[in-house]
């Protein structure tokens, strides 16, 4: 069993730097193999096909979550994502250590299947107000959208506590290494 790989689930609000971080985790732990989770929502500048998610079609994702391929899935923000079981008990078996980068249902998901084996770590942001604002910053999506991602965000800080460990992001490079002391505890265990 002291083989068997590790899960570490990163989970958190929209635009509390949670892509900034985990870009930064996979660069300093080598170790870490990135879990690439299916979506329906359209790829943004700069993503790529089977790094960043396999971008599916509608029709293609909802066959494969009928014949319960995923062991989580979701729809968030009128759009699909979800994450093979085949990819995860495969990684487990062979002493990868996967990380994902999931919402609070797909935690919940993943909570359920592999219990306390899926480490699950919280980004909180310092404040609501200074979400909005980080939102507005990225311009990636439209007024609406922004305003649907910040109610969203209030329901998701609600389950904060719900989680096995909790970071605010009030500060990157003080996150940052709380993250990685977090990640490498876990690593260890």
């Amino acid at each position: 069993m002291s083989n068997r790989g590790k899960i570490i689930v990163i989970v958190a609000p929209s635009g509390t730097g949670k892509s900034t971080l985990i870009n930064k985790l996979k660069q300093d732990i080598s170790t870490l193999e990135w879990s690439v989770s299916c979506t329906t929502r359209p790829m943004r500048a700069g993503e790529i096909h089977g790094e960043d998610y396999f971008f599916l079609d509608r029709d293609e994702f909802l066959k494969l979550k009928d014949q319960n391929e995923f062991v989580e899935w979701a729809e968030v923000h009128s759009n699909f994502y979800g994450t093979r079981k085949s990819f995860i008990d495969e990684g487990l078996l062979t002493g990868k250590h996967l990380l994902f980068d999931l919402d609070v249902q797909g935690c919940d998901s993943m909570k359920a299947t592999y219990g306390a084996e899926a480490q699950i770590i919280f980004i909180e942001p310092p404040s609501v107000a200074e979400l909005e604002s980080r939102l507005l910053l990225r311009a990636t999506d439209a007024r609406d959208v922004i305003s649907k991602r910040v109610n969203n965000a209030k329901k998701e800080l609600l389950r904060k506590n719900d989680y096995d460990f909790n970071v605010i992001n009030d500060d990157f490079d003080n996150a940052y290494s709380e993250l990685l002391t977090t990640v490498q505890k876990i690593l260890k265990e």
